[in-house]
């Protein structure tokens, strides 16, 4: 475990970790994410996740998923692109049930794993964290958290990693390798050079899907900075906590002290961004 204190993500630190598109820029160049979410029992897990995504700001996503899903994403975003091509990054797992996924969908999350890119792993995914093969970041909750660790013999309950979710980040971070954002109302992110905690958010984010639309920030954010986290990846937990505090400002931007859809929170994303860079 980490003896460094941890440090809390500040708007000053995060606007270093977002990157402008410059005058040479083009679709190829400003990051590619491959995108495997939502399922015909969670369809929309995969319209938040792309339409979170492109408003993070990358060039190009490239969609893979079941007929159902694909086609309420093309009706939402007809700019996401659903041919086989290259990415630089991967976004795995969101809406896709880990105990019914299916053969098919095991073996392209695994065949992407095993790129060596940059990948996110959530919801469905995460239970493939033992075969990834280059940068990868875990986001779980409390309750999934508590499986992963059950799968190495780690004895601990949801309801103990809840109350200390530093300590349970941190010993998950050690335990897989990888780094951790362990979602919550106090969101942490822990790797094994870094601890970061963020300042509470909205407690009217606790609604169905805001998670997948902090899943497509972190996957924009990180194919769009693929080459630098190739080149260091201790960088990764920095631009992972920057995704999880625009999340929570978009939360605020959107509810105003009121309720809030997950759309609602995808849809202030690109104003949260403009005010971090201004």
């Amino acid at each position: 475990m980490q003896s460094e204190p941890w440090k809390t993500w500040t708007a000053r630190e995060a606007r270093r970790y977002i990157v402008l598109p410059s005058e040479d820029d083009h679709k190829y160049s400003r990051g590619v994410l491959g995108v495997i979410t939502g399922s015909n029992e969670y369809p929309g897990a995969a319209v938040l996740t792309c339409e979170a995504a492109m408003r993070t700001g990358l060039g190009m996503i490239r969609y893979f998923g079941p007929n159902y899903p694909q086609d309420l994403v093309l009706r939402q975003r007809p700019e996401v692109v659903i041919e086989p091509g290259k990415v630089q990054a991967w976004l795995l797992g969101s809406g896709i049930d880990a105990d019914r996924h299916g053969w098919l969908r095991y073996r392209a999350m695994k065949k992407a794993i095993r790129q060596g890119l940059p990948v996110v792993l959530d919801a469905g995914a995460l239970s493939l964290v033992s075969l990834t093969t280059g940068p990868t970041l875990i986001t779980p909750h409390y309750r999934e958290l508590h499986r992963l660790l059950l799968s190495r013999d780690i004895t601990v309950t949801a309801t103990a990693i809840e109350g200390d979710p530093k300590k349970w980040a941190g010993i998950a971070a050690k335990e897989f390798g990888v780094a951790v954002l362990l979602k919550g109302n106090v969101t942490v992110v822990a790797s094994n050079e870094s601890q970061i905690q963020l300042s509470a958010s909205s407690t009217w984010l606790a609604t169905a899907g805001t998670g997948d639309v902090l899943a497509g920030i972190l996957g924009a954010l990180i194919a769009t900075q693929s080459l630098e986290i190739e080149k260091n990846p201790d960088i990764l937990p920095a631009i992972v906590a920057t995704g999880a505090l625009i999340h929570a400002r978009a939360a605020d931007l959107a509810s105003a002290g009121g309720p809030i859809t997950a759309m609602d929170v995808a849809h202030s994303i690109p104003k949260v961004i403009a005010e971090l860079i201004a």
